[in-house]
């Protein structure tokens, strides 16, 4: 009976490893997507979401109660401090008017050189950023005719753990969800002192101004702003999913003495870029190196873990 058991164990024992071994090779003529390492710059940056705002944004409300006669400006268009917005009639000039329109046209225009109306004008350099009145429509003291900004901006909120890499005058560039194409050159223009805490997780506002404001840039657009750290020229690189890391360590995959087979070889990397990282060492200027597919990855996962194959028969199973 031992002897039979015995023999049973072999067998399995055999087959065991026949199988781990036909899953750890690579299967035969397998390509792989390959990339050599070059030369180039990288710009390591820090990204956070933002929101594009108004830097002063201001809601102009007519001096008096009574009625729109005007609007001379749209949405979007730029104005000049002091320049006439709109016309409006107090209401004591629009009642007048409506009693002297009723009486002709020669009355009508009596009145109205008499009794001239209120002008709306802007408080400052900037652009219309919303429109609520309409001609003809009635107003109070409270109502908000027009809205304007001097500038628009990004509010960007950034983690504590990275809030002090982050300094006045820094140079950053923002993505909006809706460009996804155009990058806006920025810059830090103010660093909030108090935090804010979201999910448990501090995050501080930062104002960043645009270079120049895009025309195509809207108040609540949502926004990615990459704030640059640091930057590299003339440096061995590679794209990022090329390069691997496990337990702090970096490593690549070459083919092993030009052939087929994937071999891991360390390298020892420097900065991050969004799609870049440097190689520092371990690797030459022009040397091929395999990116690696997901039945790669699954292999080398599975050798990591893998530990000694367990007797089928023994009494722990």
């Amino acid at each position: 009976m031992k002897q039979v058991l015995s023999i049973k164990y072999k067998v399995l024992t055999i087959l065991v490893l026949s199988t781990v071994a036909l899953s750890c090779a690579p299967k035969k003529g397998e390509k792989y997507e390959t990339v050599k390492i070059e030369r180039g710059s990288i710009n390591s940056v820090i990204s956070a979401t933002g929101i594009v705002e108004p830097h002063n944004r201001l809601e102009i409300k007519p001096s008096v109660a009574g009625r729109i006669e005007s609007v001379l400006v749209e949405e979007g268009e730029k104005v000049k401090k002091g320049q006439i917005l709109a016309w409006m009639s107090s209401t004591e000039r629009a009642t007048l008017l409506d009693a002297a329109r009723a009486q002709g046209e020669e009355e009508m225009k009596y009145w109205e050189e008499l009794y001239r109306p209120t002008p709306i004008t802007a408080p400052l350099n900037g652009f219309i950023i919303k429109r609520d009145a309409e001609p003809g429509q009635s107003v109070t003291q409270n109502d908000a005719s027009l809205t304007m900004a001097d500038r628009l901006m990004v509010k960007a909120q950034v983690d504590e753990t990275d809030i002090g890499k982050i300094k006045i005058g820094q140079a950053a560039y923002v993505i909006l969800d809706s460009y996804p194409d155009k990058k806006v050159s920025a810059k830090v223009n103010q660093i909030a002192y108090e935090s804010t805490l979201v999910n448990n997780v501090n995050l501080y506002e930062i104002d960043v101004l645009p270079k120049t404001i895009p025309r195509f840039f809207r108040s609540g657009m949502s926004a990615t702003v990459n704030f640059e750290l640091e930057r590299k020229e003339n440096i061995l690189i590679l794209p990022g999913k090329a390069v691997r890391k496990r337990n702090g360590n970096a490593f690549v995959f070459t083919r092993k003495d030009n052939g087929s087979t994937p071999q891991q070889l360390e390298v020892s990397t420097g900065i991050e870029g969004q799609d870049l990282i440097e190689i520092i060492s371990g690797l030459k200027e022009g040397a091929e190196v395999i990116i690696p597919n997901a039945a790669l990855l699954k292999t080398v996962s599975q050798n990591s873990r893998r530990g000694p194959i367990r007797n089928p028969f023994s009494k722990q199973n």
